[in-house]
């Protein structure tokens, strides 16, 4: 199902139960990320505040190192004392269950779609004329209903503001939490084209409000956007960019995927919604965006300038502190007449993020096992924010095989990041963490089953033994075999009933009484 727009989405989470409207005053600073962090955790609805006031944002943190253990934290009284009126609702939470995530992309459970993937990658071997040309038509009607296409106008430039008339300050944009560095857009799709191919790149990247026309831009070292600001700097040219807010989830989950190198998140997000993605011409950048988004924020870097940035309340469950970043100045900006501001916050899990992140752990398992074509499932628990650790089972046909699904792991784009991975038999089920620690406990010798490396990890690892750069390990779960790593013994069967008893209760047990 494709969405007309945001609001579209609202509509049919309210109509589904699955949306609730607060009409109370609450404050987008501190108040709106307490309440939500409360919902989420209790698996509640998604949230739309409906009058935002109250306390303004503080912009600018008196002191960045509050965010450091064993430092004094902000004095909550250090913020503005007049109250602010907002004119455009808060929406929070749009994808904090599985039912809502499916809902986001337009499907009863979000494996459907992993479904899709993995019939087309690889595309399986006809065995016949009429065979071959079903699934030349279905390729076919699924890849022309990816491409995106450019439209004249859309909803997103109803209204323009340009100079003077660019004030964030004027949205109510959420200060997160009490040591942040200021009000942050959390769920933003940055707009890039490289300048060297004019391949446009949408990813999701923090942004910090400076003041009433001027962000923190939040690349991190390993990020497309990072490398396209460092390629216009090259040139000596500075970057355009669109910040968007809005418009069909499934744009903003094709922000957050890990899409192989050459495809277009837009083209994705076709896939994902059955219809192309309609693109508008920005009013003053070379950038197409969506014709249906909420927000657009046009502007550019400049490669040669930075500022401190942060802290931030992160995924991690800390605070990911200050540095320096590039600054995003936004020029012009563009909205719907009657706007929603899209946002949502992270922290300690469980939040609106984990699934997000299990819709890409699902959906994106047949490209991984296109890589590593042994792995059976994957699981990356949310508790461990999803980077950091990884139970994978696998079809193990050889001593030493849990090695080299370790060390492919570690080449898999994101996956490169994960700190910790457990390598369990194919009849482990690792999506279940009690069977996965009886797994761990039972079958790994950590003084023989565990490898050791370094490489790079997220750069907002605080843990990490140099920013964006740390240790390893892997643990081979798996049954040994004899000879397997010095292993010389016999290995014993898992213990389970015989199926002939197995049959006989079963027929038995409506007259047991149990």
């Amino acid at each position: 199902m494709a969405y007309r727009d945001f609001q579209h989405f609202l509509e049919v989470l309210e109509a589904k139960g699955e949306l609730k409207r607060i009409d109370h005053p609450v404050s987008p600073h501190l108040e709106i990320t307490e309440i939500a962090d409360r919902v989420m955790k209790a698996g509640g609805p998604a949230l739309l505040f409906t009058n935002p006031s109250g306390t303004p944002q503080r912009r600018g943190t008196p002191d960045a190192s509050s965010a450091v253990m064993g430092r004094p934290s902000i004095d909550p009284h250090v913020r503005p004392l007049d109250e602010v009126t907002y004119p455009y609702p808060v929406a929070i939470n749009t994808m904090g269950s599985r039912r809502r995530m499916s809902l986001a992309l337009g499907v009863e459970d979000f494996e459907e779609h992993a479904a899709r993937l993995g019939a087309l990658i690889p595309p399986p071997i006809p065995q016949n004329k009429m065979e071959g040309v079903k699934l030349a038509l279905d390729v076919f009607k699924d890849a022309k209903g990816a491409l995106p296409k450019t439209v004249k106008s859309g909803i997103c430039q109803e209204v323009v503001q340009m100079g003077d008339e660019v004030d964030l300050t004027k949205i109510p944009i959420l200060n997160c939490w009490p040591e942040d560095g200021g009000p942050y857009i959390t769920l933003p799709l940055v707009f890039t084209n490289d300048p060297n191919t004019g391949k446009r790149n949408v990813g999701m990247y923090r942004v910090q409000v400076y003041d009433k026309n001027t962000c923190g831009m939040h690349w991190q070292m390993h990020k497309t956007g990072m490398r396209h600001m460092e390629e216009a700097g090259a040139k000596g040219e500075r970057i355009q960019v669109a910040v968007v807010l809005g418009g069909d989830p499934a744009y903003t989950f094709s922000a957050i995927s890990p899409l192989p190198p050459g495809l277009d998140e837009m083209a994705f997000a076709g896939f994902l919604r059955r219809e192309s993605a309609e693109l508008v011409k920005c009013r003053t950048l070379d950038i197409k965006v969506p014709a249906d988004a909420e927000w657009v924020l046009e502007g550019y870097v400049d490669p040669s300038e930075r500022r401190l940035e942060g802290p931030f309340g992160d995924h991690t469950g800390y605070y990911s502190l200050a540095g320096d970043f590039p600054v995003f100045h936004v020029t012009c900006i563009t909205r719907r007449e009657r706007p929603v501001w899209p946002c949502t916050i992270v922290g300690q899990p469980p939040m609106e993020d984990g699934w997000m992140g299990k819709a890409v752990e699902r959906i994106f398992l047949p490209f991984i096992k296109l890589t590593v074509p042994e792995i059976v499932d994957m699981h990356l628990p949310v508790e461990a924010t999803f980077h950091n650790m990884a139970f994978v089972s696998i079809k193990k046909k050889y001593p030493g095989h849990a090695y080299k699904v370790m060390s492919a792991i570690w080449g898999l784009g994101g996956l490169a990041f994960t700190k910790f991975v457990f390598i369990f038999d194919a009849d482990t089920n690792v999506q279940d963490l009690g069977e996965v620690l009886f797994r761990i406990g039972a079958n790994c010798d950590p003084g023989r089953d565990t490898l050791h490396s370094r490489g790079p990890v997220d750069q907002l690892d605080h843990a990490a033994m140099a920013e964006g750069f740390g240790g390893k390990i892997g643990f081979d779960c798996t049954h040994k075999w004899t000879g397997e790593n010095g292993f010389s013994r016999d290995y014993p069967k898992l213990i389970s009933m015989s199926e002939d008893v197995k049959k006989k209760v079963d027929s038995i047990w409506p007259k047991l009484g149990l």
